[in-house]
């Protein structure tokens, strides 16, 4: 099963940023993983926190753009190649990639990435099949 991951449409201006994140800290909401795009004028915020339901109701009453969707997360082996396997694995599946990043956890030696993928529940089977753990929430 995919995780749910929240994205925000963030503009480009001073406080932005600062707003969503104080808005997730006075709910009590940890982000687990984050990645912002920006352009000149926007940035699309991606994150996985501890409640995506809540966090997308508490951003959009306060004027945010926010989108729930789901993304695949694994965790790897913390080596030089690693990556390169699981893209592999999945383009041998046929599966395009629209976006991934990377994230910190504890979690031992090992390394954790999320993908956007335009079938999730393939690529889980996909990536199980290879012997890659995928996270679950």
């Amino acid at each position: 099963m995919a995780i749910k991951q929240l994205s925000v449409f963030v503009e480009n201006k001073q406080g932005t940023l600062c707003g969503i994140t104080q808005v997730l800290a006075e709910n009590g909401i940890d982000m687990k993983a984050l990645t912002l795009a920006d352009t000149t004028d926007f940035g699309i915020m991606r994150m996985i926190v501890t409640d995506t339901e809540k966090a997308g109701v508490l951003l959009s009453d306060k004027g945010y753009l926010v989108k729930i969707n789901s993304v695949v997360a694994v965790e790897m082996e913390n080596k030089p190649g690693a990556l390169s396997e699981i893209i592999a694995a999945l383009g041998e599946a046929g599966m395009n990639i629209e976006y991934l990043y990377a994230f910190i956890a504890v979690c031992g030696k090992n390394a954790r990435v999320v993908l956007r993928l335009d079938d999730n529940e393939k690529a889980e089977s996909v990536l199980e099949a290879k012997g890659v753990k995928v996270i679950r929430e």
